[in-house]
């Protein structure tokens, strides 16, 4: 519970699991805890990332793991997702399966992109893009249970948590929050608005 700002320069590096690139892991949790028990230790049933792309192939499968992918810098690619093009354009999020035979062309060189994943069953992610202007102040505050991560796509957001405590992120800076009291967000820039939702119990 409560609110941790995670910075760009601390995330760790994981290798894909194809072997055929490294992603950065910006947060990751686990909500059904006695499920998790009986699992590999490097379970999750969501999990928050930022991958470079700078060769085009075949993307990792996941069993079993809903995905939605969202280009945070570069001027896109086109995912072919089972056998269907999808042209993934930049901060536009893109939803598929992780365990969909999924491949990536390169349009225009590089891309970096956010990936977020929930383990079906036990979560579901919504991402949306927001802009902060300076006119305004924007809220965002948890529902019962939900964990809110606010990624920043440019520099020039500060966030303030419940207990009045500021931050100014710099551009793939997060904000993890649960629990009660909103963030503020103020300044000029784009976020990130990641909301996982646990499933309920059963």
């Amino acid at each position: 519970m409560g609110t941790d700002v995670l910075r760009w320069s601390e995330y760790p590096s994981v290798p894909w699991k194809n072997g055929g690139g490294v992603t950065r892991e910006v947060a990751s949790g686990v909500v059904q805890s006695a499920l998790a028990s009986a699992e590999s230790a490097d379970r999750f049933d969501w999990r928050v990332s930022v991958a470079d792309v700078d060769t085009q192939g075949p993307f990792s499968a996941f069993p079993g793991i809903d995905r939605v992918i969202t280009l945070v810098e570069g001027e896109g690619m086109v995912l072919t997702v089972d056998g269907r093009p999808q042209p993934v354009a930049p901060l536009d999020p893109f939803a598929f399966s992780g365990d969909a035979a999924t491949d990536c062309r390169l349009e225009a060189g590089a891309v970096r992109d956010m990936n977020v994943m929930t383990r079906r069953g036990h979560a579901t992610a919504r991402v949306r893009i927001l802009s902060v202007t300076g006119a305004r102040t924007d809220t965002m505050a948890c529902a019962t249970g939900e964990i809110l991560l606010v990624m920043a796509v440019t520099e020039g957001v500060t966030v303030a948590d419940p207990g009045g405590r500021q931050a100014t992120l710099g551009p793939l800076d997060c904000v993890r929050h649960e629990g009660a009291g909103p963030l503020v967000l103020s300044g000029d820039g784009t976020v990130a608005e990641i909301r996982i939702t646990p499933a309920p119990a059963h």
